[in-house]
């Protein structure tokens, strides 16, 4: 199962739906990854968003952050939407660029809570039939890290020299 199932059935929202359902898949093996693609499923949608609302006008610039201070958009999404979209945008940037500022599966979690109201809002919108969803963090995978034996190690002592020469 997944919080992003919904929008499988709706074939105009391919393009994020499953990036939503990878971002909640990896949420627990890897924060930062899992919040990337938060920020690359609601830019996905922000784009589609604009390919398809006649409001929408595409400006000269078209990264996320213009897209999504545009006046007409922030109208449609409202003020509660916007501050949870942003919230996606900012730490997706810090996980991105490496900023410093470590990234928390609290975090991570809330980014994939925040991204599903945005996309509850969107199939709300623009889906041809729609049913409310709620974000339900059981619904999340539990994450586990695969062992095997021949996975790579880091450690130097591991590495033979005599081979490398």
């Amino acid at each position: 199962m997944s919080n992003f199932k919904f929008l499988l059935s709706e074939p105009g929202f391919a393009s994020f739906a499953d990036v939503a359902i990878a971002a909640e898949k990896i949420l627990h093996i890897d924060p930062a990854a899992s919040i990337l693609n938060c920020r690359r499923a609601m830019e996905f949608a922000v784009k589609w968003m604009y390919s398809v609302d006649k409001e929408l006008e595409m400006p000269y610039q078209d990264n996320l952050q213009s897209l999504m201070t545009r006046e007409e958009f922030r109208q449609i999404v409202g003020q509660d939407i916007y501050v949870r979209m942003d919230f996606i945008r900012i730490k997706g940037n810090h996980a991105a660029h490496n900023t410093g500022k470590k990234v928390t599966e609290e975090q991570a979690m809330l980014c994939l809570e925040n991204l599903h109201i945005f996309l509850d809002f969107v199939a709300y919108c623009y889906a041809e039939e729609y049913t409310e969803t709620k974000f339900d963090a059981a619904l999340v995978p539990a994450g586990e890290i695969a062992t095997s034996p021949a996975a790579p190690r880091n450690d130097v002592e591991d590495v033979d020299l005599a081979a490398l020469i």
